[in-house]
């Protein structure tokens, strides 16, 4: 007898208030924004998965008495939902996206890797010791604002530090719209301090450098040792590899946990409102600049560096600002360069194979 999957419309699409969902599919984190974009046929023939691993040799997907994996796909990244065709799974249906993190791809591809789909809370992860640098949290802070996901700064290892207040003041000084917390990973803090953001039916992840401890409060919030471990080098603070692929875990209380391997090179892209909203300070200044396409180099007239003058602004600040916003237009440029070249190519393509047939 075919699954009602009734329960898992949204009243939002003018259909009668349904009960609640599959326990499993809430806790994937299934909500009416992906409820909505489905009905009711829909469902019975294709059922909704989440894609909770990503490995070079395929998908692993869970859903109401589904666990399988099926053929990679290069539109597809974990966290995202699909509409099951058991007879043909690599063309299963790709659900409107809540949220996407992505980066430019590291080397000289010119291409976008996409990092996770669907997050709710992006937790940035960084230790109270020589891994922590503000660039780095701004860039990831960026990605987060971008995608419509909320960031919050975690600072680890505080225990291990004699006074981490010095990196508590940096990392408020980031923005005003982001929280930051400071907790050892290796204790009960994890569970209580991210609640708020942890609740049923809620997607979060942890993002940042190796040996921050992204594994450890995997671990802390499910109460099991699902994600491997392993300490950072004592001469330089750096962590070593031990997430090897992107994985969601699935909290007894409810909540999604994305567990992501640590980032070497986080080059954006596409990513122009999420930088301005991380530097909305300077973002504001710009525009009530002399000139409109003012550098904020030596123009006369530029607000920006009259707000430095008067030591309204740090230096290093814009300096940071400055970096982001090139490397961003530089990568967008580059990125808007290879898709034109590839529709060119794909349209030389379709001629040939057309004047061949003839």
């Amino acid at each position: 007898m075919p699954r009602d999957y009734s329960a898992f419309l949204s009243p939002a699409a003018g259909r009668e208030s349904p009960a609640q969902p599959d326990p499993l599919l809430r806790r994937l984190g299934w909500q009416p924004f992906f409820a909505q974009q489905i009905s009711v046929d829909q469902l019975i023939e294709t059922p909704p998965v989440r894609v909770t691993e990503v490995h070079r040799s395929g998908l692993r997907i869970l859903g109401d008495g589904i666990d399988m994996v099926v053929p990679p796909r290069a539109d597809t990244t974990v966290g995202d939902w699909l509409l099951l065709n058991h007879d043909l799974p690599s063309s299963s249906q790709l659900l409107e996206r809540k949220s996407l993190i992505k980066r430019r791809a590291a080397g000289h591809d010119r291409s976008i890797q996409l990092i996770a789909a669907n997050i709710d809370t992006a937790f940035i992860v960084t230790s109270c010791n020589l891994d922590f640098n503000v660039a780095r949290l701004e860039r990831y802070i960026a990605l987060a604002f971008d995608a419509g996901v909320t960031p919050v700064i975690l600072l680890t290892k505080a225990d291990l530090c004699k006074d981490p207040s010095p990196y508590v003041k940096d990392a408020e000084a980031i923005s005003a719209d982001v929280a930051v917390l400071t907790l050892n990973a290796k204790s009960d803090e994890p569970k209580s301090k991210l609640a708020p953001w942890c609740k049923p039916g809620q997607t979060v992840a942890f993002l940042g450098s190796s040996g921050v401890g992204k594994s450890t409060l995997t671990n802390a919030l499910s109460g099991t040792d699902s994600a491997a471990t392993q300490d950072i080098r004592e001469d330089d603070a750096k962590g070593r590899h031990t997430t090897s692929h992107r994985q969601l875990h699935l909290l007894p209380d409810g909540c999604a946990v994305l567990d992501t391997p640590g980032v070497r090179e986080l080059q954006l892209t596409e990513a122009e409102a999420g930088v301005a909203e991380v530097f909305s300070d300077l973002d504001a200044l710009s525009a009530t600049c002399r000139f409109t396409n003012c550098r904020h180099v030596s123009e006369p007239g530029c607000a920006v560096l009259a707000a430095i003058e008067s030591g309204a602004i740090d230096e290093a600040r814009l300096g940071r600002w400055r970096k982001l916003v090139a490397e961003d237009q530089h990568n967008t440029a580059s990125l808007a360069q290879r898709r034109s070249k590839d529709k060119a190519f794909g349209k030389m393509v379709k001629q040939a194979k057309k004047h061949k047939s003839k």
